[in-house]
Formats: C-alpha cells, sequence, structure tokens
C-alpha cells in the first residue's frame, strides 16, 4: 500500500515503486534547511496538499522516470484525451518532463509508481529570491583589491587570462554593459524568450562582470577572467524568481550548446534548501550531467552560515565546486583575511557531504551594474561564485580539456587555509583559492612566479 512521507513540508509516496516529492525552491543563497522527516501521511492528504498550490486549477510538476520508456508512458497516462494536463517542457537531462496537472488528474499520480521501479515527482514552485547586499558605493569597493590580493593580476602579466575560453552564466540574463557587450557570443531566455542579451534584475549581470568583466577604459574593476566569452542563460525573472525546471532547461541547454559556444565554465550563483539527498535531487541531478559533460561548474554554498548544515542545492552535488565566501578587509594582504559571517557551513543535509569545497573573495565586490554603463558593489556567495568561475576560466586556458573533476581536486589541493583559528573544513573547505599555485600545478611548464 502506497503511504506518504514529509521532508521538510515536501510530500513523497513511499514503496518499492515509489513516487518522491519535493517542493524544490530557487533563491541566490541558500534557505534555511526545513524540519527532519516526519511521519508518514494518507495519500489523500498528500493530493490535498498538491491542490492547495494550485494556479487556476493547474498544479505545476517535475517527474522523472528510470528509462525512457517508463517516462512515455507517464506521458500518456497524463496527456490522455480530456486528461486537461499539459507538457510544458522535456527534460532529457534528468529523464524527465515539466508538467501542468490539472486537480481533477491528481489522483492519477499515485498510479505512476506502477510504471517503473523509480519515479519522482516534484513540486515546480516559484519563490521570490532575496537579493544580494547592495553595498554603498564609496565604502571598500574591492574588484580592484581582490584579484591582487590572490595573485591573478600575475596571471594576467603571464598572458592567462581566460582568452579562448567560456564562461556560461546561468541567472538573471546579462545587460549588455561596456565591459561586456562585445564578449557575449550566446544568450538564452527561458524567462520572457527574448533573442538579445538583457537583465531586468541586475544579478546576472554584476555575476559575469565579477567573471569576466574588462574593466573598461580604466580597467579597474576587472574581472577575474577578462578576455573570457561569455555566455548568458536567463532563468530567473525580474524579481529575482525562478522556476525549478527552467533551471534544469538552463542546464540543459549549456551541454546541449558546450561545442557550438565552447563552454568551459557554468557559474550558477542560486541555491535552494535541501530537502532530500542530493542523488534524488532534480536540479542537482542536472548539476552532475554538466560536469559529466566536461564543463567545470562552479556553484554558490550559499548566505545562511554560521549555521551549519545550510549548504543549499545544487551546491550540494557531490562534484560541482562549491564556493564559500571569505573576506578580504578591502587589502592585498592576506594575513588579515577571514571568513564571510553569511557564508554557508556544512555538512550537506543528508549526505553529510564536507562543504563548501574552497572559499573566493564575497565581502563588497564591485562589478558591472545592470543599469547604464556603471558599477555597483554587492557582498555573498553569488561573488564569490564567479570569481571562483574566472579562475577555472584561467585555468581552463591554460590546460585545454582539463577534467572537471581533476581540476576540483586541483583547486581543493592547492587552496589556503585562512589564519583564524580553529575553522573548520566544513567552514573554510580546504581554504581560499590559490590561483598562482593552480595554475601552476596543473601546467607546470609556465612555471608562473608568484
Amino acid at each position: 500500500m502506497n503511504t506518504i512521507g514529509t521532508t521538510g513540508g515536501a510530500e513523497y509516496l513511499r514503496n518499492i515503486s515509489s513516487v518522491h516529492t519535493s517542493e524544490p525552491q530557487i533563491s541566490k543563497a541558500a534557505q534555511t534547511p526545513q524540519a527532519a522527516p516526519s511521519e508518514p501521511q494518507d495519500t489523500m492528504s498528500f493530493l490535498s496538499s498538491l491542490k492547495q498550490d494550485s494556479e487556476n486549477g493547474k498544479v505545476k510538476l517535475i517527474i522523472n522516470a528510470d528509462s525512457k520508456e517508463s517516462l512515455e508512458e507517464i506521458k500518456k497516462n497524463l496527456t490522455s484525451k480530456d486528461s486537461g494536463s499539459k507538457i510544458t517542457a522535456d527534460l532529457p537531462l534528468i529523464n524527465g518532463i515539466a508538467v501542468e496537472v490539472s486537480e481533477e488528474q491528481l489522483g492519477i499520480l499515485p498510479q505512476l509508481g506502477k510504471i517503473g521501479s523509480d519515479i519522482n515527482v516534484w513540486k515546480d514552485g516559484r519563490i521570490s529570491i532575496p537579493d544580494p547586499i547592495i553595498e554603498s558605493q564609496q565604502v571598500d569597493a574591492r574588484m580592484d583589491v581582490a584579484p591582487i590580493s590572490l595573485g591573478v593580476d600575475k596571471l594576467w602579466d603571464a598572458g592567462i587570462t581566460g582568452k579562448g575560453t567560456t564562461i556560461c552564466v546561468i541567472d538573471t540574463g546579462i545587460a549588455q554593459h561596456p565591459d561586456l557587450k562585445d564578449r557575449i557570443v550566446g544568450f538564452k531566455d527561458f524567462v520572457n524568450g527574448k533573442t538579445e542579451a538583457y537583465d531586468d534584475q541586475g544579478h546576472g549581470t554584476h555575476c559575469a562582470g565579477i567573471a569576466a568583466g574588462d574593466g573598461g577604459e580604466t580597467g579597474k574593476y576587472k574581472g577575474t577572467a577578462p578576455e573570457a566569452n561569455i555566455v548568458g542563460v536567463k532563468v530567473l525573472d525580474r524579481n529575482g524568481s525562478g522556476n525549478f525546471s527552467d533551471v534544469i532547461k538552463g542546464i540543459q541547454w549549456a551541454i546541449e550548446n558546450k561545442e557550438k559556444f565552447g563552454i568551459d565554465v557554468i557559474s550558477m550563483s542560486l541555491g535552494g534548501p535541501v530537502t532530500q539527498p542530493s542523488a534524488k535531487d532534480p536540479v542537482s541531478l542536472a548539476a552532475e550531467k554538466a560536469t559529466e559533460a566536461g564543463i567545470i561548474t562552479v556553484v554558490a554554498a550559499g548566505n545562511e552560515g554560521p549555521n551549519p548544515k545550510t549548504i543549499g542545492t545544487p551546491g550540494n552535488a557531490e562534484n560541482v565546486i562549491t564556493i564559500g565566501a571569505m573576506d578580504d578587509r578591502g587589502t592585498e594582504t592576506r594575513d588579515d583575511d577571514k571568513l564571510a559571517y553569511f557564508s554557508s557551513v556544512g555538512p550537506t543535509k543528508y549526505d553529510e557531504r564536507i562543504k563548501p569545497d574552497i572559499l573566493a573573495p564575497g565581502v563588497n565586490i564591485t562589478a558591472a551594474s545592470h543599469t547604464g554603463n556603471g558599477y555597483v558593489s554587492m557582498s555573498g556567495t553569488s561573488m564569490a561564485t564567479p570569481f571562483a568561475a574566472g579562475v577555472m576560466a584561467l585555468a581552463a586556458q591554460a590546460k585545454p580539456g582539463i577534467d572537471p573533476t581533476d581540476l576540483k581536486e586541483a583547486a581543493k589541493g592547492t587552496a589556503v587555509p585562512l589564519p583564524q583559528d580553529n575553522l573548520t573544513e566544513n567552514q573554510q573547505g580546504k581554504g581560499v583559492i590559490d590561483p598562482v599555485t593552480l595554475i601552476n600545478q596543473i601546467a607546470p611548464e609556465l612555471n608562473i612566479e608568484a
């Protein structure tokens, strides 16, 4: 007999052919994890909870299956004549679909478990994404300091600038800021369907500037890979809201267009609450597929520190490079660096995985604004992530074709622990990214002076 359990307020059917459901949420900073699993509820309670989330009589879901044959059978069941249900997206990356199911057809969900041995169902909800901290322009604007404090300028001097590589920023879009527009080689909009690059929220432009802005005429606010090409994938709207399925589509599109645009790195400054192991989380599954496809995938840890088990999804995925934030105090010296107070802390919920993997500067980071030709300062692991993504593009230039897993291990192995006492790996990972040592390890023939 099917039973239903809850995980963080999200329901799933339990049996050998179970339907697991969760309530995924996307944000640029990981939310506080929810309560531990409670006792199973009955099927009627599960269906009732779905009805409460309906909009105009429809419930948005993501469904995946153990095989293509099972997925096709699910499609037939959901879209039979007069069902009132509609498939809104194919998600082959996770062998799944996004679907709108009518309230009248919700009763079919418990029957899907009979089709295959492992059928998963998630609510595909939308949420408002909290903005990162926007700092005063007059207070310690540090993008001109952070690359120098970590020696990135030495790599630039040696010709390691990201030239010939491509960073894909999956976010709110990318505005055609002077620091970026000439190197935007691709753009995909899953929100409004526009073809020209734009950003009606600002977060994606700021992240792109941190990763690959050229700093304009003065070069003051130069990103870590100032000659890398950029691809923008818009999955979040002007309010910073996104659909779970759109984020998966964004990752899927990046993989499909890897060769066309030469995508080496994905940067995702977004995350959501962890409600289940990463192997059962659809966005974590999609992020892992990007790594398997040979794309270096860099993800924010979240801004829910200092409490433990606050790493978000997909930052909890095993093989992505999960980035926490450090504070360089606005100085070029390293001895005053410290962990950013907001940086999320591991271990990951359910998997008990040590995260973050490494740290990068994430306090008062100044980069391109989406309004006009100016700059804005923000703080968050959202800022640390593209900083690290730019360094990964430098690594891809230095060692073309490097395996993402090998690069992750090299980045961890060369990271430098913070000078603070009593920090654990679940706070700082292996430490602060060390760009010069990393490049020298993977490409020793370059022999760049530290």
